[in-house]
């Protein structure tokens, strides 16, 4: 079986349930943040949104610069409206499915670099940085989102199981 034909239900899993989570995005509470050093909702929803063109990203790269000396820097997404934040989230859903869909095994076991001016910070199969960048780091966001709901009174999601908002599962993929 080749290794994408292991992510792709994974990935339309994970995704659908993030899509479900953004959809409750507040556009009212776009400033909103539980601590001066975390992230806006607006920008931590954004993130979200903008996490899967890392795996199109490191689908078709060897490396990614993060902060190229000289180059050009990058301009976070801060979301302000739902439908623009799901547009945002749906246009890279299908190029991280499509990118996916069409790698080979080849491809998923190249290595493939983080860099910051430069400099190399870590190199690891393309699978493993796709797991651990994408795929868990979106995990890990959408978590933080949930909690920015919570603390909000904003209804959280079933994702895993029923949550105190929705007691029962409803289908995500």
């Amino acid at each position: 079986m080749p290794i994408r034909d292991v992510f792709l239900p994974e990935f339309d899993y994970e995704t659908a349930n993030t899509r479900k989570t953004l959809e409750r995005f507040p556009e009212d509470k776009v400033a909103w943040k539980p601590h001066e050093k975390s992230m806006t909702m607006g920008r931590l929803a954004g993130h979200l949104a903008e996490l899967p063109a890392w795996m199109t990203m490191t689908l078709q790269t060897d490396s990614v610069d993060i902060a190229p000396a000289g180059g050009p820097q990058f301009q976070p997404k801060i979301a302000s409206t739902r439908d623009d934040l799901l547009a945002f989230f749906d246009k890279n859903i299908a190029d991280a499915r499509a990118a996916l869909a069409a790698a080979t095994d080849e491809q998923m076991m190249a290595n493939w670099s983080l860099q910051a001016g430069g400099k190399t910070l870590m190199t690891m199969p393309r699978m493993a940085a796709l797991r651990t960048f994408v795929m868990n780091h979106s995990v890990h966001h959408r978590a933080q989102l949930g909690v920015y709901f919570r603390l909000n009174n904003i209804a959280v999601p079933s994702l895993y199981g029923p949550s105190a908002d929705e007691g029962s599962m409803t289908a995500s993929a």
